[in-house]
């Protein structure tokens, strides 16, 4: 199994247990799922009928993102000018930490594709929730959980190149 983590925070951001899909060779959309969870139970991943989670949820449970969950991925807020220039900052500390370890090409790759992607998620910002790693470090990676075509299925986005593949 792989760990995902931030390389500039170090924060875990998810496993490959989730079904993901590389997009423009940039990101990753990994699929998520609400979950619904009790104090002190521990989720194994199935799912409970839809009777068992209106039980859950009368008995003090509450309906959770499973990767926000599992995590510890805190959610955060930005309006457009505040997102851009987070972004702008960590565009600059990727770069730097991917020329710290001497990857001439993923450089290259990150400066190549990043921009037009970025255009992407600017287009789109409204449609976004913004989560930071667990240790909510302003300079680290901010993932991106949005909902597709059917306003119900949640997925996150998150940058490839400020991910570090830890294996377990």
């Amino acid at each position: 199994m792989l760990l995902y983590e931030d390389i500039i925070s170090g924060d875990e951001m998810f496993s490959d247990a989730f079904p993901m899909k590389e997009i423009d060779g940039i990101a990753y959309e990994i699929d998520c799922q609400m979950i619904v969870v009790k104090e002190g139970n521990v989720d194994i991943g199935a799912n409970a009928s839809a009777e068992e989670q209106e039980e859950a949820l009368e008995d003090g449970a509450t309906t959770v993102n499973n990767i926000a969950h599992s995590f510890r991925l805190q959610p955060t807020t930005y309006d457009k000018k505040q997102y851009l220039a987070h972004l702008k900052g960590y565009m600059k500390a990727l770069t730097e930490k991917l020329s710290e370890k001497g990857d001439a090409a993923a450089v290259t790759d990150f400066k190549a594709k990043a921009n037009d992607f970025a255009k992407k998620i600017v287009g789109k910002l409204k449609d976004y929730e913004f989560y930071t790693g667990e240790n909510m470090n302003p300079d680290g990676m901010v993932a991106l959980l949005n909902y597709r075509e059917d306003g119900i299925t949640p997925y996150f986005t998150f940058w490839k190149h400020g991910l570090k593949e830890v294996k377990l």
